[in-house]
């Protein structure tokens, strides 16, 4: 039943009844789902680094045998992928040079000019991708209004073409000073690189970041030419086995903003992929809150190497124009180097199954953000892995079913588990192998609440309101107990938890953003000029999606001005009635602002003038509401667990018999009191000691904070 209500819900809703394939690679697992004949089908295969499209041709085919279908039948494919972003955390990309207006090769090295360590004197800068020596100027200038300066030195391109050759370079960055208003050095510079280099990649800053700040815009441009020869590669490899096994669909990509792209767009920028995978989790957040009618909701992802958390309110994920990676200090913003994509705003850090724990030189346990990933993998799989991990951790502590983990591929292997515990943290340390392993699980737990409680003060939420959703391979083991730390009293659990990234991928539209920075004052505002941007905008967004969204798609449109106070820094996001500018919506601009700085910071600033400086016309295809379910509850059953398993406690400092419950055996409205376990194939819901779980209509698990914190939040 859940099943079917999703696959009537998914962007391709209008092929109600076709065959849909979602795949998302992780850090340790690949994650597949398939939506068939209103039956959802799911695998876990572990990801093979070395070449993702093996994992992904590897979960593909089993969710494939399982509905016993082709790979010819399906009708929609949707990939989120992990390659840019490991390309860009590793330094594992391309060997990249940067061209750029003579005079403004170190801007990637300069930055903002600030420290974001203010009294650290041995304070570490992040380091560019490309290297000062791989960074060259030519003469070229245009002003801030577009118009040239200098004429662009072609000779100077040509010289600096063949030292690129002697060089070995693979991929060239171009980024010219206020190329966002006028990209035509930029165009003209590429297509002499283009005709000198012929083998060469070319990116140029006007098409993935055609906005102010030269900083973010030069360095979301090396971003791009660093990791586009590795993704495009893979991706093309993957399209030819796909093809080769049948496929005869479009192949659909995840971006950072939560929309679908085509494999080609994905190929060109696929510096828009660096959050693909945790941005598919906030559509399922967002998804199931509208479901179940909880407007504030914290969804929590956590798999094999990290954790993501995102506040989703009034069913909106929140949302940014920017994104930092490879930060120096792991919460601290400046410290890492900055992309300006449309990404839904979240915190990630290194805390997953595959965590590896040790003790530092004050004796304390650390966690993360190294992980063991899937090769070798945590000791207790027994594939070559020594060092100790959160998933050894919780196979110690008896969460884990040896039998059933990752539906019996991976055979666990207990003992493994406990001697990497005993020799990396708990002989250290003086205490007993499950003390060592409380000690991991809590560490992590609360490493994961730290972060969560930083996220929530930046962006000014009460984090206390909230309901938490929980997926992931690792999510439903940690949950509660994280929600414990939070001050939440409900945490949901979907249907299909494990794979949840990749689920959401079928909830996503078809969408594309263009945007321009283009200055105006309100109170001066040109409006033929703004409209005749705005005109081009929605001719490059409509034809985006429409080469990529399936024919017959009904399409949305959303105009958002990023607007300011004159004389600050930053701009909020104002969206508009409409994508079109009459001179009396130019002129309710003002109020249009003041509404939404009075949410931000309870107040504005009277007398002050405001300019608008940069304006995005996103088109994507529309989205059903998920709507809620309006039937009257069962009865309340309690049900019978299929078994009784040793769990470790800390009160009795032994292992205690808890009831085991199997996910598959419970049917709507059952009620179960913890402690106890809810297992499934491919993760374990915990119900700890104080929660009670339950079974919704669409069979998700709900547990409950039992005492007074639940009336205290009045479910709110």
């Amino acid at each position: 039943m859940a099943s079917r209500q999703f696959s009537e819900q998914t962007v391709a809703a209008e092929g109600a009844g076709r065959v849909l394939l979602a795949v998302d690679i992780g850090g340790s697992f690949t994650d597949a789902v398939l939506m068939a004949g209103g039956k959802m089908h799911t695998t876990k295969v572990l990801t093979t680094p070395a070449q993702p499209e093996l994992g992904v041709m590897q979960g593909a085919r089993e969710v494939l045998d399982q509905a016993g279908l082709r790979m010819r039948d399906v009708a929609l494919f949707i990939l989120g992928t992990t390659l840019a972003t490991n390309a860009l955390i590793e330094r594992k990309g391309a060997r990249t040079a940067l061209l750029t207006t003579e005079g403004f090769r170190d801007v990637v090295e300069i930055g903002q000019e600030n420290r974001y360590a203010q009294y650290d004197i041995f304070l570490e800068k992040p380091v560019p991708l490309v290297p000062r020596d791989l960074r060259f100027g030519v003469p070229e200038r245009m002003d801030v209004h577009g118009r040239a300066l200098l004429p662009l030195d072609e000779d100077a391109v040509r010289r600096t073409a063949g030292l690129l050759r002697e060089a070995g370079i693979e991929s060239v960055a171009i980024s010219f000073l206020h190329s966002y208003v006028n990209p035509a050095h930029e165009a003209r510079a590429a297509a002499i690189l283009a005709e000198a280099l012929p083998h060469a990649w070319i990116t140029m800053s006007a098409d993935v970041c055609p906005e102010v700040r030269e900083y973010e815009r030069t360095s979301t441009a090396c971003a791009n030419a660093y990791v586009q020869p590795v993704v495009a590669r893979s991706l093309r490899e993957l399209e030819r086995l796909m093809r080769e096994a049948g496929l005869g669909c479009p192949i659909y990509l995840m971006t950072s903003g939560g929309s679908l792209t085509s494999l080609e767009m994905g190929a060109r920028q696929p510096v828009k992929l660096v959050e693909s995978g945790p941005a598919g989790g906030a559509i399922l957040g967002r998804q199931v809150a509208e479901q179940c009618g909880e407007r504030h909701v914290l969804s929590y992802d956590m798999g094999g190497t990290t954790a993501k958390i995102c506040f989703i309110d009034d069913y909106t994920p929140q949302l940014s124009r920017s994104f930092e990676f490879g930060r120096m200090y792991r919460f601290l913003k400046g410290s890492g180097l900055p992309i300006r994509i449309p990404v839904i705003e979240m915190v990630e850090i290194g805390a997953g199954g595959g965590s590896m724990a040790r003790i530092d030189a004050l004796g304390r346990v650390q966690v993360g953000p190294d992980s063991a990933t899937s090769n070798p993998g945590p000791a207790c799989f027994g594939r070559g892995g020594t060092r100790s991990t959160v998933t050894d951790a919780n196979c110690m502590l008896g969460l884990l079913d040896p039998a059933r983990f990752a539906a019996g591929k991976v055979a666990l292997a207990p003992d493994a588990a406990r001697d990497a515990i005993a020799r990396d943290v708990a002989e250290p340390l003086g205490m007993s192998p499950e003390m060592g392993a409380l000690a991991i699980s809590e560490i992590v737990a609360e490493n994961m609440a730290g972060a969560a409680r930083v996220h929530g003060i930046e962006l000014g939420k009460d984090i206390e309101r909230y309901t938490m959703i929980a997926f992931g391979g690792a999510a439903p083991l940690h949950a509660a107990q994280m929600a414990s730390k939070l001050g939440i009293d409900r945490v949901i659990v979907p249907v299909a938890a494990s794979v949840g990234s990749a689920l959401g991928f079928l909830w996503a539209p078809v969408a594309y953003q263009a945007l321009r920075s283009f200055y105006q004052a309100a109170e001066s505002l040109d409006l033929d000029a703004v409209n005749l941007i705005l005109a081009g905008m929605r001719e490059e967004a409509g034809a985006a999606v429409r080469a990529a969204a399936p024919k017959g798609s009904r399409l949305e449109t959303q105009c958002v001005a990023y607007m300011r106070y004159r004389g600050q820094g930053h701009e909020i996001p104002v969206a508009l009635p409409a994508a079109r500018l009459s001179a009396a919506l130019a002129a309710r601009l003002p109020k249009l602002f003041e509404r939404e700085y009075r949410k931000l910071y309870d107040r504005v600033i009277p007398g002050l003038a405001v300019e608008i400086l940069t304006w995005t016309v996103t088109m994507s295809t529309r989205r059903a509401p998920a709507g809620g379910d309006a039937r009257r509850p069962a009865a309340t059953r309690r049900p019978e667990p299929r078994a009784r398993r040793p769990v470790f406690d800390v009160e009795q400092a032994r292992a205690v018999d808890i009831p085991a419950y199997d996910r598959l055996d419970l049917a709507e409205a059952d009620r179960i009191e913890g402690p106890a376990l809810i297992v499934e194939d491919q993760t374990t819901t915990v119900v700890p000691a104080g929660f009670t779980a339950r079974v919704d209509a669409r069979h998700y698990l709900v547990l409950d904070r039992r005492g007074p914190a639940r009336t205290q939040r009045g479910q709110a």
